[in-house]
């Protein structure tokens, strides 16, 4: 099996400030059966804590006692237990199981314990970092067939974006920059509404393009939609996109390249199958089940 962008039509752009949202459709979808995280720990049929009680940073664990398989989002970030961490990859976890999971940690200068199970933040990280995690997690695949990330740089994109802001947080959690700019992001939330029938999204900030996000379903990406709009929301609030908007016809190149290139099977967390791909400094990854696309996501070079 291999991995093939389906055909998409970019919709009419919503526009905040710098920030340009651009609705993916598609004709003909096979939507996947599963619950999302956050929905299923609400429900009490998922826990996510330590792997033991000392913990281990790049891992978590995570039991899934319902009889719904519970998809993580990649980049999404889990607060609780000794410490903050963000989804490294996208993940299938399936019903009845325990399996560790990778994550990054985004909050460098606390581990104790302030919960025993982590809890949704319903965020996503900055591109910055999420692209310094995604492209290590992508090498090391290529190298060993792991999902570690670099973790001095996710800690280094953490501290930048707060040095932005002015941010100033005890233990350099990346918790306390959403917070912080909380009201500042409402104005973007209100005015970048999901479009109805929207099973993806690609995001501009000013020019540049710089992620797609692809479902199995509209329902997953109006669940999703505030926590995919949330890291860019914090990238147009720092004021350096510069003049000009992005249009259709750049959305269209990173689809058409996503297209061209040849996405590699990679070693899978949980159910169905990953797969992964390089390009143009572009950066892919999708999740795949039974031949449905579960979720893509590609991050464009940063600036």
């Amino acid at each position: 099996m291999s991995f093939q962008l389906p055909p998409l039509h970019v919709g009419q752009p919503l526009t905040c400030n710098s920030l340009t949202i651009f609705p993916l459709h598609v004709e003909a979808i096979k939507p996947a059966d599963y619950q999302l995280a956050d929905e299923a720990i609400a429900a009490s049929t998922l826990a996510v804590q330590e792997v033991g009680e000392s913990g281990s940073v790049p891992e978590l664990l995570v039991e899934n006692t319902g009889d719904c398989r519970v998809l993580f989002l990649e980049g999404e970030e889990l607060r609780g237990a000794k410490q903050n961490r963000v989804l490294n990859t996208s993940i299938l976890v399936p019903a009845k199981v325990k399996i560790k999971v990778p994550v990054s940690c985004v909050e460098q200068g606390r581990w104790r314990y302030t919960s025993k199970h982590f809890g949704s933040a319903r965020t996503r990280s900055p591109h910055g970092l999420h692209y310094a995690m995604k492209s290590s997690v992508t090498r090391s695949l290529r190298e060993d067939s792991s999902h570690r990330s670099d973790q001095g740089a996710v800690w280094q994109e953490v501290q930048k974006t707060q040095t932005k802001f002015g941010v100033s947080s005890p233990t350099a959690a990346m918790s306390d920059t959403y917070d912080n700019l909380a009201e500042r992001m409402t104005d973007y939330r209100e005015q970048l509404k999901y479009p109805e029938g929207a099973v993806g999204v690609a995001i501009a900030v000013g020019r540049k393009v710089v992620c797609v996000d692809l479902f199995d379903k509209p329902a997953t990406c109006q669940k999703a939609w505030e926590r995919l709009l949330s890291g860019s929301i914090v990238d147009a609030l720092d004021g350096t996109a510069g003049e000009g908007q992005a249009d259709v016809s750049a959305v269209e190149q990173v689809l058409n390249d996503s297209r061209a290139t040849v996405w590699s099977e990679a070693s899978t967390v949980g159910e169905g199958q990953e797969f992964r791909a390089e390009f143009n400094g572009s950066v892919g990854s999708a999740l795949m089940l039974d031949g449905a696309v579960v979720h893509m996501n590609v991050l464009t070079a940063p600036a």
